[in-house]
């Protein structure tokens, strides 16, 4: 299962119908949080999301917005009963304010602080580049090995099945049969989260060859010079951001407060600037899923990972 499940869209100020930040990403066994904003535990109550799920938190900067909900949902962890590790990724300068916040958090939990002050891979898989906020600011991207799509019926026409299967995956070769002659290479998929930035190098960076990205939206065109003023992206920029670096999926998010619950001028002013990027204006509690991988044949497939 891989999914986004978005728990707050607004930026500043929330409203009556849009919650502080918070986004948990669903990736097999792992539930990574972003940017718990205040009211993420109750808004993971209403969308039927667990503390367990959690494995890693991940904050972009220590604007209250973006992380004053940590210590309740660290309490939560405690209180259901969480036995596993928990990583908690952050600003190296934001280090004050993240122990401030675990410090009134329910103590009990197996917490493992990873403060990064540079781009680089922070965990398995997971990167970390700077953008351009007023305050030392990072975005992530979680990016999948490549691997490697078996074809049932080339696997058929060579005589292999069951428990061969995987011997083949393991060796790369069973019986003169080698990996490329049944299978097909199997683009990794990426996750890509920008959240308050101006336009930088990191943000394209980070959202090159995005399955799903992530991106603030904090103002419309319109407005363009408050998002200047205040480094934020506009819609449109988000959609440049999207159309420049081939993303399939740009979810938006983090709307300012005067624009109150109507977005979809900001979902047109991006799907104009995206360049054929799916778009969607995130609304509290909805669940996007990561689209298919790129170039995944239309037949039935079995997907076995394997490193590169």
């Amino acid at each position: 299962m891989r999914e986004l499940v978005v728990l707050g869209t607004a930026s500043q100020v929330p409203t009556r119908t849009r919650n502080h930040n918070g986004y948990l990403l669903r990736w097999d066994g792992e539930g990574l949080l972003f940017d718990p904003g205040e009211g993420t535990q109750r808004q993971m109550i209403h969308a039927g999301v667990s503390a367990t799920q959690i494995t890693r938190i991940c904050l972009t900067h220590v604007h209250g917005d973006h992380c004053f909900g940590l210590p309740g949902v660290l309490s939560r962890m405690v209180l259901d009963g969480v036995n596993h590790p928990v990583h908690l990724h952050y600003p190296a300068s934001g280090e004050g304010v993240v122990r401030a916040l675990v410090s009134v958090s329910t103590p009990g939990l197996d917490l493992r602080l990873h403060p990064h002050g540079a781009a680089g891979e922070v965990a398995d898989g997971l990167h970390v580049r700077p953008l351009k906020h007023r305050i030392e600011t990072y975005g992530y991207r979680l990016t999948e090995p490549e691997g490697r799509t078996f074809l049932p019926d080339r696997l058929a026409a060579a005589g292999i099945a069951g428990p061969d299967v995987g011997r083949l995956r393991r060796e790369g070769t069973i019986a003169g049969v080698g990996l490329a002659d049944v299978s097909v290479p199997r683009p990794g998929q990426r996750f890509a989260f920008v959240m308050d930035t101006a336009p930088c190098d990191g943000a394209e960076d980070l959202a090159d060859g995005a399955d799903l990205l992530v991106a603030e939206s904090t103002f419309s065109d319109d407005d363009g010079g408050l998002a200047e003023e205040y480094r934020h992206l506009t819609a449109g920029q988000a959609g440049d951001l999207a159309g420049h670096g081939s993303a399939r999926t740009l979810v938006l998010t983090h709307f300012s407060s005067r624009y109150g619950n109507d977005v979809t001028l900001m979902a047109r002013q991006a799907s104009a600037r995206a360049k054929g990027a799916t778009v969607t204006a995130a609304d509290d509690l909805q669940r996007i899923r990561l689209p298919n991988r790129r170039g995944e044949p239309v037949t039935a497939a079995a997907e076995i990972g394997l490193k590169p």
